[in-house]
């Protein structure tokens, strides 16, 4: 896994570099230009961001750290994150709604057989791949932003191989609470259903990758996609279910990327002016 996902996040990184003359953001720090002089406490985001994770207190990394660098460009990032959710919102009910029945129902109703098995994880494995990259090009910006524009050859594979060793690390704690709210969702652990997710998450990202190069919370277009996903399987396969609990859950999703949001735009403005007192 470690080897397929680094193999992937080395070719788009140094694609990126060659293609953007040594951006490796893919142009999305273009409006995020190295502050002078560099003062102490823009180390200070990744730092919070860190100790909050841990603490379980919900936060947006885009937010938090590319608003430090340049807070002119805070609402057409919120634009184009809520746009993310609203977007993948109606696209996962139409596309679930157009398949629930034809593949969802079969899925619940018929286990995974070896040789479909054998299909369905090389074709995970593509939809993966493909997510990953999208996902990259739209992240790349909340770790490079700490680096020049243009990389010179040293400082590319120096944080690559960071970054390589930080991957590994995330593998071994396999995913984080994330996984949590994926698996709290109808039938997300089957690898078949799984395989779509991601294939419409990665297709979705590359909308917007093409669409503009103002970063975003790739977060929020994930929620969307499941909460979609959620009200076109229940309308279809549950007509007769009571769906207060699901658009409860579903409510609790969206709040907690809001407040993300919330904490990490309060926390910009907080630790900048007590930094500059």
């Amino acid at each position: 896994m470690w080897l397929y996902a680094g193999g992937i996040l080395t070719f788009t990184l140094i694609y990126g570099y060659i293609t953007h003359d040594g951006d490796v953001s893919y142009g999305r720090l273009e409006k995020y230009p190295m502050p002078n002089p560099f003062s102490w406490y823009y180390i200070l985001p990744p730092i919070i961001l860190m100790i909050l994770t841990r603490t379980g207190i919900p936060v947006s990394t885009s937010f938090l750290i590319l608003t430090f660098f340049n807070q002119k460009n805070l609402t057409d990032m919120v634009l184009k994150s809520v746009s993310g959710y609203a977007v993948s919102f109606v696209a996962a009910i139409i596309l679930y709604l157009a398949i629930s029945k034809v593949l969802e129902k079969k899925f619940i109703e018929n286990p995974i057989t070896a040789k479909e098995n054998q299909i369905w994880t090389a074709l995970q494995w593509g939809s993966t791949g493909f997510l990953w990259s999208q996902w990259l090009i739209q992240d790349f910006a909340n770790i490079y932003v700490y680096l020049p524009r243009q990389l010179e050859l040293w400082q590319l594979i120096f944080s690559l191989i960071i970054i390589l060793v930080m991957l590994a690390f995330i593998i071994a704690k396999k995913g984080g609470a994330i996984q949590g709210i994926i698996k709290s969702k109808t039938n997300t652990v089957d690898l078949r259903s799984a395989t779509l997710i991601d294939f419409t998450y990665g297709i979705i990202l590359f909308y917007f990758k093409e669409l503009n190069n103002v970063p975003m919370s790739t977060t929020w277009v994930f929620i969307g996609i499941l909460a979609g996903r959620e009200i076109a399987l229940n309308y279809m396969l549950r007509k007769n279910e009571p769906r207060r609990a699901m658009f409860s859950n579903l409510g609790m999703d969206l709040f907690k990327v809001f407040i993300g949001l919330v904490v990490s735009i309060v926390l910009v403005y907080a630790v900048k002016y007590l930094a500059t007192l």
